[in-house]
């Protein structure tokens, strides 16, 4: 009778406090002090109870205790959220949101330390993880890769299947693959988890396998049955004889060294007479001398004992060094182990596919600048220093099409032909006024594209200044062909690729399968045969050139939306452009095609070999050029019959 009463009187007393339990307000005020004071051990049970309630006001308040609105009223005790300070400051309730005043010196503010704000915001990721807006859910992932947390595992998981954004979901689900990889509560499910990160190129995945990897380097007697062993140190290998010296010392297994400092300091501590140990003052002039008289103070306990070398020998012949993975669980760092060396094979064929897609983009840009000058030099013989002007022209045609075409893809459609016409025109202006009377005269043909290309760039200068001009790209070519973390290629090298492809056919083409290509070939092995066919040689030789040099405006375009544009653009490539049709094998056009390859690959080889100096690149291939063309002059794909001979 008495207990029925007992627990009917008891569930009274409970009933007010469980329902009032359902507010915000009611949970602060059982941890008042900690939430008004907050540290890093005792938070934990605050946000424990708040997470447990389950109430949606939980979520404002704690981003508002995160970034530091909350006050306490001194008055009645009671928790608010500033919304504005003043001499009497505006607040609002933590449940109902309602706006009140109150004077500022009845407030007193919560101030967390980073270190409880980082468990708060850790404690608001649960709630982020599910919330409505995608934002919030992908701020909340991003803060579990920052952290990573084990009490983060759990969450995550159970927001997977809700997830409505799949490439969020994806995320989450990986995520969660890499904290079961650390955290998973049974050694299987680790590794599991770790196997299916194998195939995973990513640093974070590397990161987590190698937070799984960590060792410490430890010494014992004999190899604790215990430890899990990562690798075994020979001394004399892997280890040195003082090192593993230290390292007993460092464990307390061994007494320290004692140095020639040490020795000093000692002898000097106990001068007794004008002698230490027995041994005069003025006779400790050497270090033999110190070490004697240091050992008879040894011997009458007054200091440490030195350790002889041999004994040092035999404490470390005594003991086994080695390195232990902090995880203990043997099966997950074995998984990890297998795992990590798979990524790095993988990373190592990746990087050496990106490193041939750059070569190949490079060379596809030496290609695009050197076709227009195999013509003009491989075919023609023409020395023509100005053709990387002709390049220059055409990149400033894209620029200034540019400025009264907004539309970048419309304008660069309408830059590639405008810029062959002009740099076409400028071209066989060029050859009219100045070429003509230099056929057969490399020198002063030299001397004068030289000096044209100089006025050229100065032109330039004056028009259009010395800072580099933008031109931009259509939005399609922004961004890059992704295959996986390690392989990349932007969409405009994509482009440029392409491009050279297509001038490549289109070249061969013209010079295969047109009349004016088969009068080139003509003029270009014998001009009066020619000449007695009904043939201008005058007239073929100002088309080819023309079309040498439109054909270089082109690839301005294209290079312009890869590099600077500005008025000595033109000299960074003149000189690869020589060296490509020389190494390629001039007059043809194939050979300009292996030769922009073997340059391409081979300047990219020597920066990855020396990646933090570009310039010794270039010399070391110029150098290889050298030496190349000395075994083999007349280029990788040499002409053959009667123009060889020529």
């Amino acid at each position: 009778m008495f207990r029925r009463i007992f627990l009917a009187l008891a569930l009274w007393l409970t009933l007010p406090v469980m329902v009032q339990a359902q507010s915000v307000q009611d949970i602060l005020q059982t941890h008042a002090e900690e939430v008004l004071k907050p540290g890093r051990r005792s938070v934990g049970v605050v946000l424990d109870d708040l997470i447990a309630s389950g109430l949606p006001q939980v979520v404002p308040f704690l981003e508002a205790w995160r970034d530091r609105e909350i006050v306490q009223r001194e008055s009645d005790g009671l928790f608010f959220r500033v919304i504005a300070e003043g001499d009497t400051a505006t607040i609002a309730d933590l449940d109902t949101g309602a706006e009140e005043q109150a004077a500022e010196n009845d407030l007193t503010e919560s101030r967390p330390n980073g270190g409880v704000r980082r468990a708060i915001g850790d404690a608001l990721v649960q709630f982020q993880l599910s919330d409505p807006d995608i934002a919030k859910r992908q701020a909340a992932v991003d803060a579990i890769a920052r952290s990573m947390d084990v009490s983060q595992l759990e969450p995550l998981r159970a927001s997977i299947e809700g997830e409505p954004d799949a490439a969020l979901k994806a995320v989450k689900t990986r995520l969660a693959g890499m904290l079961a990889a650390l955290f998973a509560d049974t050694s299987e499910e680790r590794v599991a988890a770790i196997d299916a990160l194998s195939s995973d190129l990513s640093v974070d995945v590397r990161a987590v396998l190698n937070r799984i990897l960590a060792t410490e380097d430890a010494v014992a007697e004999a190899l604790p049955e215990d430890a899990n062993v990562a690798e075994v140190l020979v001394v004399g290998g892997d280890l040195k004889q003082a090192d593993a010296y230290a390292r007993l010392v460092a464990a307390n297994l061994a007494p320290p060294l004692v140095s020639n400092d040490d020795i000093r300091d000692a002898l000097i501590a106990n001068i007794a007479g004008g002698e230490v140990g027995g041994v005069p003052i003025h006779a400790l002039d050497t270090d033999a001398a110190r070490g004697l008289a240091y050992d008879a103070l040894a011997r009458d306990g007054l200091v440490p004992e030195r350790v002889k070398p041999q004994a040092q020998i035999d404490a470390v012949a005594a003991h086994v060094f080695f390195a232990s993975y902090s995880e203990p669980d043997v099966a997950a760092t074995d998984a990890a182990r297998a795992a990590l060396d798979a990524i790095e094979t993988r990373v190592g064929f990746s990087q050496a596919a990106d490193l041939g897609l750059d070569a190949l983009s490079l060379a596809s840009i030496y290609f695009l600048a050197a076709i227009g000058l195999a013509i003009t030099f491989g075919v023609m013989g023409v020395i023509n220093m100005a053709h990387g002007e002709f390049i220059m022209m055409g990149a400033y045609t894209g620029f200034v099409v540019q400025q009264f075409v907004p539309d970048y893809t419309v304008s660069i459609v309408i830059a590639l032909p405008l810029a062959f016409a002009i740099t076409f025109g400028a071209g066989v202006a060029m050859e009219r006024l100045v070429i003509r009377y230099l056929y057969h005269r490399p020198l002063e043909t030299l001397l004068a594209t030289f000096g044209i290309s100089i006025a050229l760039q100065q032109l330039a200068k004056n028009i259009f200044g010395t800072q580099a001009r933008p031109l931009t790209s259509p939005e399609w070519l922004d961004g890059a062909l992704v295959i996986n973390d390690v392989i990349a290629i932007s969409y405009i090298r994509i482009a440029i690729f392409v491009m050279a492809l297509m001038f490549l056919a289109l070249i061969l083409f013209v010079l295969k399968r047109t009349r004016l290509g088969l009068e080139v070939r003509a003029v270009t092995q014998n001009p009066g045969m020619a000449a007695s066919m009904g043939i201008n040689p005058d007239r073929i030789n100002m088309l080819t050139f023309g079309l040498g040099s439109g054909i270089a405006g082109i690839a301005g375009v294209a290079i312009g939306l890869y590099a600077k544009v500005t008025s000595e653009m033109g000299a960074d490539y003149i000189v690869q452009s020589f060296m490509t049709v020389v190494v390629g094998g001039v007059g043809n056009v194939w050979g300009t095609l292996a030769g922009a390859s073997l340059i391409g690959f081979l300047q990219k080889g020597i920066e990855w070999m020396n990646p933090s100096n570009t310039l010794a690149a270039q010399t070391y291939m110029i150098l290889f050029i050298i030496l190349f063309i000395q075994f083999r002059p007349k280029g990788i794909v040499a002409l053959k019959g009667r123009a060889a001979a020529d």
